[in-house]
């Protein structure tokens, strides 16, 4: 099971007591929110993108969406999101779930500065009813982020 490995993952460092699991679902920014009590804007989405035969993730702030303009020009490639069988294929994770964390290897991520607004984000956790809280150098840090990029919109900016 996919929060068994982000479990497996995160006792390396001494935290995989933190990953939160739910008896509803968090598989959604609303659902997570609802689930978490707090703000949908504070769950850390994780999209997947192909990326040759492998994928990228981004992470982003709930309220965020992707700007195609800034991706291209940030990857020099349109974003093309993979499906969901896809998605756990190669990224190891099923969508509902997705996270950085206990990842195949080779996939990339990165954060995206949408985050920046909180102290603390709460990404998936490898399932669809999980998550745990994160500051967002512990993000960087347990998600082997390669970089912050900014890549999304938020929704005042989407006039």
């Amino acid at each position: 099971m996919s929060i068994e490995k982000v479990r497996a993952y995160f006792r390396q460092f001494g935290i995989e007591d933190r990953i939160r699991e739910f008896d509803v679902s968090s598989a959604t920014v609303e659902l997570a929110a609802a689930a978490l009590d707090v703000a949908p804007e504070r769950i850390s989405k994780t999209l997947s993108f192909k990326s040759g035969d492998s994928c990228i993730l981004i992470l982003c702030a709930g309220d965020a969406r992707i700007d195609n303009k800034k991706f291209k020009a940030q990857f020099g490639m349109k974003a093309k999101m993979p499906t969901s069988d896809e998605v756990l294929e190669l990224v190891g994770h099923p969508v509902g779930g997705v996270c950085p964390f206990g990842i195949n290897p080779g996939v990339k991520v990165y954060l995206d500065q949408s985050m920046q607004r909180f102290d603390t984000v709460f990404p998936a956790a490898g399932s669809a009813n999980s998550a745990i809280e994160l500051s967002l150098d512990e993000l960087f840090k347990y998600s082997g982020a390669d970089c912050w990029v900014d890549v999304c919109k938020l929704p005042e900016s989407e006039s």
